[in-house]
């Protein structure tokens, strides 16, 4: 586990500022109204941890590109990173995007200044799923101008 959350503790930020908190959830209650908070999804109590990330606006680099605040992205590569060390060491993982966030915060007495950015349980997968399809590369990539 240490070294899952040492993954997203390096990850890069803007500024390197680290504007985000990651909370390791294990409490059988706490999962349980987590379920709820994410509309129901039951197979995230099913992890024995789920790591919620939340980000902090008011720390974040403020004008990524001239026009964004920068903590989504910076929780998002934190939470990859712990994901990508998470499947290294044969973890399972899903990240959720589908939550209520004030269900969440309240689950978790998450402060206000504080904004939930993903959830994600953790645990050893029972079964593997197949491979999902991916766009083929050329879709994705162009060379020198937008294509």
């Amino acid at each position: 586990m240490k070294d899952v959350l040492s993954a997203a503790r390096m990850a890069p930020s803007g500024v390197n500022a680290q504007p985000w908190k990651l909370i390791v959830v294990t409490d059988e209650e706490l999962k349980l109204k987590l379920v709820q908070a994410c509309n129901g999804q039951k197979f995230i109590a099913e992890a024995p941890v789920i790591i919620v990330g939340c980000g902090f606006p008011d720390d974040a680099y403020a004008t990524v590109g001239g026009y964004m605040n920068c903590y989504v992205l910076d929780v998002t590569i934190a939470m990859d990173h712990l994901i990508l060390a998470a499947t290294s060491s044969g973890l399972g993982t899903c990240w959720i995007g589908a939550f209520k966030e004030e269900k969440v915060k309240e689950v978790l007495d998450i402060p206000p200044d504080a904004k939930v950015v993903a959830l994600t349980p953790l645990g050893y997968p029972d079964e593997t799923p197949s491979k999902r399809s991916r766009k083929d590369l050329a879709e994705l990539v162009c060379y020198d101008k937008f294509e």
